[in-house]
């Protein structure tokens, strides 16, 4: 029925369209049902191989149960069997997170499991200063844990490339148990010499699914410790509810960290996200998510529907600004032992800190596209951006990249230089292995990690120009010019009557959405402007505008569009790419499509 691959490239007024692999098939609707669902949804379904495939009804359905067993990944029992003795020896527990939001929320699962399982646990927490320390475990850190009395050290969302810092731990006395999913060495001898790496893709691993993010490892690792310490598969209620709980605080790391948001990753992302808009522990003093409930209200979502955008760009970003405007202790004491009144406070001064961290995020934008364009790295020549400067704040240049990412469509990375060396963090875009190429680059490097999308990095001044060259000779060899110019990948094609309330209702089964599972985007063609289009928000930059085709209307939303109005004459023919999507206000549920891009015919 479907044809099994057609790859269509066109120009809108602002991208190029390209269907997705395998193609979408006809936009005729096919013969038969299946499951009740739309033609238009059977269509996507075909386009994403869900379609006809056993994955199809785990996507639209899924449920707790499809979670792998915990004991699969390598060392997680080893580590877990140590964790638990030393909870019944009352030895002194430190877990080491990392300064972002993965390692936060990684950090909280195993703070509240342990405290679940023993509520005298002997525990400390610790996450390095982004500025002073760096990324991942370091020695000094480990002889102070050591000399606080830990006996045995949990890394979060960092350690598999630690090798220093677990000999510091062996020779302290420590048992070092590292938690991670960045990646990991080629071969099993280049591992940490810790007492467990528990790494789902760890040299040798046949764990099924290796994109967990580091709270998610966090939360396998939680959840094994409750079955060992019970004796068996069934907990006990109150501990299987805190699992249950957890979920929201291993939803907000994995999808904060943009990890691929399907298997596992999408289960722990669904389930998650309805903790977060369910909690509601205000008559809980001791509750686990108070904190998170304290955050939810100081972005402005409470009673709100918290989605995978409400987490990616309200209570992330607030989140990380503690690691990179202050210190991400706060944030962590915000999810572990904050009470009430501590916990607003804190809430509302990551508010405060994200409100500045915009505002320096801005103005190292701006310096840096001047800076990209003067040294021709926004051409076709030179296919990446590499640049440092000393007016740069280091906590914020990862999230300038991202918007370089997406403005120059190709890998950046940006540093703050100070005292000889260069200090920052690259991204990059779909197709491309930053992690790897920086590999290949790591004789002028003093150190480096991250995974395929994202990384930090360390380099001296001396060596930037020739680690600058190396990098941008790896981009051009792997990519090519036209991989440079965006794009916007449709699923499939479709009409306006088909976009009807039935058809996206069932659509939004497929949420949430997020890196390898994208939102739902369809191309119509031949739809005609209905009525003159109107400028939106207070400074006209959004448009509004009803189209028709096959005598169904329809409204249609352009956010950043406004001064493409003319664009939209009435009476006008255009093929538009859009993402269907539901309007529901007041009690009313209507069909508001997002445009993507358009073309006039």
């Amino acid at each position: 029925m479907y044809p099994h691959s057609r790859m269509v490239f066109e120009r809108g007024l602002t991208s190029r369209w390209r269907f997705r692999e395998p193609a979408p098939g006809p936009a005729v609707p096919p013969s038969s049902s299946r499951d009740g669902l739309e033609p238009l949804v059977q269509r996507v379904l075909a386009a994403r191989n869900l379609l006809e495939s056993d994955a199809g009804s785990g996507f639209l359905h899924p449920s707790l149960l499809h979670l792998h067993d915990p004991s699969l990944i390598p060392d997680l029992d080893r580590g877990a069997d140590r964790i638990l003795a030393a909870l019944r020896k009352g030895e002194r527990i430190a877990i080491y997170g990392d300064y972002d939001v993965d390692g936060i929320t990684a950090t909280a699962i195993l703070f509240h499991t342990l405290k679940g399982l023993r509520a005298d646990a002997d525990l400390i927490t610790y996450v390095p200063h982004r500025l002073e320390e760096g990324y991942g475990l370091n020695e000094e850190a480990i002889s102070s844990l050591a000399d606080a009395g830990a006996r045995v050290i949990i890394s979060v969302d960092c350690g598999v490339t630690a090798v220093s810092p677990a000999i510091k731990a062996r020779d302290r006395g420590v048992d070092l148990i590292i938690t991670d999913h960045h990646n990991v060495p080629a071969c099993e001898a280049d591992l940490p010499a810790a007492y467990a790496v528990v790494h789902p893709r760890r040299p040798g691993s046949t764990y099924p699914f290796g994109d967990l993010s580091g709270a998610g490892v966090a939360y396998k690792l939680a959840w094994r410790l409750a079955t060992l310490d019970a004796g068996g598969p069934r907990v006990h209620p109150a501990m299987r509810a805190l699992l249950v709980d957890l979920l929201a605080f291993a939803a907000l790391g994995t999808i904060a960290d943009v990890v691929p948001l399907i298997g596992e990753n999408r289960v722990i992302a669904r389930f998650g996200l309805q903790r977060i808009k369910h909690c509601n522990p205000a008559n809980d003093l001791a509750h686990p998510l108070r904190g998170l409930r304290a955050l939810v209200e100081s972005a402005g979502l409470a009673g709100e529907r918290v989605d995978a955008f409400g987490v990616g760009f309200r209570l992330a970003p607030r989140l990380n600004a503690a690691g990179r405007m202050g210190h991400a202790r706060d944030a962590v004491e915000l999810f572990t032992t904050a009470e009430p009144t501590r916990a607003a406070e804190i809430a509302a001064m990551l508010t405060q800190q994200n409100t500045q961290r915009r505002s320096v995020e801005r103005e190292i934008f701006e310096q840096a596209q001047e800076m990209a364009a003067q040294a021709g790295m926004t051409g076709p020549e030179r296919r990446a951006v590499v640049l440092a400067d000393e007016r740069w704040h280091a906590g914020v240049v990862g999230i300038v990249c991202s918007r370089l990412v997406e403005r120059f469509s190709r890998p950046a990375i940006l540093m703050q230089r100070r005292d000889g060396l260069c200090h920052g963090s690259g991204r990059s875009i779909d197709g491309f292995d930053l992690h790897e190429a920086l590999g290949r680059c790591a004789r002028f490097l003093e150190k480096f990690g991250g995974h395929d999308m994202a990384a930090g990095l360390t380099v001296r001044d001396e060596h930037l120009g020739a680690f600058t060259e190396a990098f941008t000779a790896i981009v051009n060899e792997s990519l090519k010019a036209e991989d440079l110019l965006p794009s916007v990948q449709v699923d499939c094609e479709a009409s306006v009557p088909e976009m009807n309330v039935p058809a996206l209702d069932q659509l939004e089964r497929l949420s949430p959405f997020g890196r390898s599972n994208p939102e739902v985007c369809v191309l119509v063609r031949g739809v005609q402007v209905a009525s003159p289009a109107q400028n939106l928000g207070e400074s006209s930059s959004h448009l509004g505008v009803h189209v028709r085709q096959a005598g169904t209307v329809i409204r249609l939303l352009g956010w950043g569009w406004g001064e493409r109005r003319e664009s939209f004459r009435p009476g006008l023919t255009l093929d538009l790419v859009l993402k269907p999507r539901l309007s529901r206000w007041n009690g009313r549920t209507s069909v508001e499509p997002e445009i993507c891009d358009a073309r006039v015919v």
